[in-house]
């Protein structure tokens, strides 16, 4: 499975998503790379990564992205999901992320490593 549009993976500077109040937040640059015209993502840890994939079919299920402004950024409700990984309702961080085509996600290596 791969997103649906062609992925350019030559784009400068680091790409970040961020985690606040148990949301997470997704640029316009980042949804429209790598899950233009898609209504929700499935997250899910893997060892201590966070993997965002996303989700073809509405009926699949998985978090719904959410319109936040005008720019087009998006949010995603997951507060069950950051709970569960240990994450209070206060936690705060915004970390990187990359695209691995062998999981078919946005990966962000080590965000639920215990010393960050």
């Amino acid at each position: 499975m791969s997103p649906p549009n062609k992925i350019n993976d030559q784009v400068a500077g680091p790409l970040e998503l961020t985690v606040r109040r148990g949301s997470l937040y997704v640029s316009n640059e980042i949804y429209a790379r790598y899950f233009q015209d898609l209504a929700a993502v499935i997250l899910l840890r893997s060892a201590d990564d966070l993997l965002v994939m996303p989700v073809m079919h509405a009926a699949a299920g998985g978090y719904l992205l959410k319109l936040k402004n005008a720019r087009g950024d998006r949010v995603v409700n997951a507060m069950d999901f950051f709970r569960a990984q240990g994450m209070d309702d206060f936690y705060e961080a915004s970390f990187a992320v990359c695209w691995s085509r062998e999981k078919a996600a946005l990966v962000a290596p080590n965000l639920f490593k215990a010393d960050n």
